[in-house]
Order: C-alpha cells, then structure tokens, then sequence
C-alpha cells in the first residue's frame, strides 16, 4: 500500500547544513563560521533529532511513505564533520524515509580538509558522491581568491577522493580579475584534462557582506566587463559541450547521467528539507497541486543548537508560499535547467500548462527573440536565454495571468 500511495508524490531531497569552515573566504557569502572548537557529538545528536522532528512535515517518520532521491551535506565544510555524524544521519534519514535503490548522497569538500583515510570513513559513512572546491587551477589565482590550498594540493584531493569515490564533482570560478578568454580557454583544458564527470563553474559575483565587496569599492581589483564576462560563458559552453559535458544547468555541466540530482531536486521545484544552521527548505505532501511552505532554520550555531536542544527545530521562518510566488519561483528555477519547465511540471505543481499562465504577446516576443523555446506545453530557455536568464524571467512574469481556479 505504501509503495501506491507513494506514486503520485514528487520525491525529496534532503540538505543537511555544516557550518563551520577553516577559513572564511573573501568571496563567501554563505552561513559559515570559523570555530576554535566543535562538540562533535552535541552536533551529530542534534542535527538528528531536528531530522526526526521536521521529518513528518513531508510524510517521513517510521510509518512514512515519502521517497528520498537525495541526501547533500553543504556547508560551510562537512568534510570537517566526523564521518559518524555523516553516518548517523544517513541512518537516520534511512529509518523515516524510503531511500530510492541509487540515492545520490554527497560530501562538499575543501582540498585542505581531505584525507585519504576520512575520504575512506566518509565513503563507510554512506557517502556515494563528493563535490570538491577546488576554484582555480593556478596557485596566484587562490591567492586571490583566499584559499588556503594550492594547486597541486587540490589535484592530490581529487586523487584522493577518487580513490574512493565514482562519482567526483568540483567547482572553478571564472571572471576572475584580469583573467581574459585565453587563460580561461587553458584552465578549462587543464580541468578537462582530468576527465571530470561534473564541472560547476561560477562566474565570480561581489556580495554586499564580503570582503571583497570593499576591496573592490576601493578599486583594489576589477572584474572584467559585461561583454568580456559573456566571451567567458559562451566559450565556456562550447568548450565543455564538445568534450563531452554539456550544460544541463547555468553554471552546470555534466556527462550523461552524472547531473547533480540533489540540485536537480532545487531545479524542478520539488520538495527538500533543509536542517542545520541556515537551511532553507520547501516542504508539502508532495501530490499534485499541494500547497508548499517555506522553512528557514536560525543561522546563528549557537542559537540553532539551544532551540533544537530546547523545541526540536530551530525553525526561524514557517510560511505557506502564495500560489503566484510559488509561479515564480518555478520559472525561475526550472528555466535554469535544459529540461526547463515541462507541462507536466506545470500541471503536477498548479494544474494548468504555462501557455495558460504566461501572456501569449511576451511568450511571442521571448520566442521571436530566440530566448524561449515552446514545445507543446513545454517551455526552455535557449542557451541564449540562460545566458540572460534573469532579464528573460522578469520580462516573462511581468504579465501573468491569474491560474485557473486560483
């Protein structure tokens, strides 16, 4: 009976935030922490029972039916985690939900956080994939970028994780200052050349609470402009599309069958859980038309740690989202995938196919343009429309039309 009821539900993700980090750097604007000290076992108690405790919100517990396709711990660093909190989670997590028979569980990792024996415990742990940040293959590059390993000492991480592990990812950013198409051209090949199964590569951004956001004010370093940025991106896609790895995703890229499925879950709109200091989540019964609800969890360690010790959850946000905030958060998520928002998609989450929804004059216009795509009820950006993707959605949702019953 479990398994029929189970059907017609979206599968889950469910993301599991570490927040502590060696060092904070200069670019980061995520919820990480520099500690002296962590109590390990308070932390690995803790993260379990606020899974246990938000767990039924999305029909887990020990009578629970939902499927679980994904289990990512991000950070911060969860490679500095034990890998018996690792362990303790996944066996958590394996006792309120239905694990799908090839559940995608994966490890962020710094290069200076790896070690062939904990990369041996992770993978015990339950660990199946590790997604290393790696973030530029020359040493005065992460200098810049405020890492604390050099480039040699990222290729014997990828070693070592490999050693143990078949399904490895790692992250490059590019726009880097005074970087032009010619190194970037060459630090792709020396990427390639280790015959990745997944690439993400980030063009670098400066947020307002970082480092670098003042750095940059005061003119200490300069990105390079708009059009050199897009040279950038566009022989990025060719290069990566005819090795082998094309863009399944913006700043995404994979062989056939190595996508992120975690992050798969983010971009279809699914439901996903989020614990941990930080974590957001999205959360309903998973069948058609259910109405989501959004989740947040205190940033703050230490107060994270004292709501959990005390109710449970540390939960700081706990809302239903409006039906046409839920619209746009849809479109601006699937778009991002090649799939893009299928009608299906659109019918499971609002009951309505987007040619209802969206103004035919603007879809018109996206389409002529050659940023959109309609095929049937199925709606894509082009690569030239993921490439301007957020001027491509704010012109696509300034005239949306109220759904059919809604």
């Amino acid at each position: 009976m479990a398994d029929s009821l189970a059907t017609d539900r979206d599968p889950l993700g469910l993301y599991v935030h570490w927040p502590f980090c060696r060092a904070k750097c200069p670019y980061c604007d995520f919820n990480s922490h520099v500690s002296d000290s962590v109590d390990h076992a308070l932390w690995r108690d803790l993260l379990v029972r606020e899974l246990e405790a938000l767990a039924p919100r999305v029909g887990g517990g020990p009578d629970g039916d939902r499927r679980l396709v994904s289990l990512f711990f991000g950070g911060g660093t969860p490679s500095l985690m034990e890998p018996e909190t690792a362990a303790d989670v996944i066996e958590a997590a394996r006792k309120l939900f239905r694990f799908n028979n090839d559940i995608e569980i994966t490890l962020e990792a710094n290069p200076t956080s790896v070690e062939a024996a904990k990369m041996a415990a992770f993978r015990a742990a339950g660990i199946t994939r590790v997604s290393l940040g790696v973030q530029a293959m020359d040493d005065a590059a992460l200098k810049f970028l405020g890492r604390e390993h050099s480039a040699a000492e990222a290729l014997a991480a990828l070693e070592a994780v490999r050693a143990q592990f078949d399904n490895v990812s790692f992250d490059l950013i590019y726009a880097r200052p005074e970087q032009d198409l010619a190194t970037w051209t060459a630090e792709l090949e020396r990427a390639l050349a280790l015959e990745p199964e997944h690439l993400s590569l980030y063009q670098l951004t400066i947020e307002p609470t970082t480092p670098f956001y003042a750095r940059h004010a005061r003119g200490e370093f300069a990105l390079p402009d708009e059009d050199g940025a897009a040279d950038l991106y566009d022989a990025t896609q060719e290069i990566l599309g005819a090795a082998g790895l094309p863009a399944y995703e913006v700043s995404n890229h994979a062989r056939p069958g190595r996508e992120c499925r975690h992050n798969l879950v983010y971009w279809r709109y699914q439901d996903y859980l989020g614990i941990g200091p930080g974590a957001h989540g999205r959360l309903s019964d998973g069948r058609p038309g259910s109405t989501k609800t959004a989740t947040r969890t205190h940033r703050a360690p230490k107060i994270w740690l004292e709501r959990v010790a005390r109710d449970g959850h540390a939960l700081v946000d706990d809302a239903a989202i409006p039906t046409d905030e839920a619209v746009m958060e849809a479109v601006l998520m699937c778009l991002r995938i090649d799939e893009g928002l299928t009608g299906e998609r659109f019918r499971h989450l609002f009951g309505a196919a987007p040619a209802d929804l969206f103004d035919p004059r603007t879809l018109d216009g996206l389409v002529e343009a050659g940023f959109l795509t309609i095929d049937g009820a199925d709606l894509r950006a082009t690569a030239e429309g993921r490439a301007r993707l957020d001027a491509v959605t704010s012109r696509l949702l300034q005239n949306v039309r109220p759904l059919p019953g809604g």
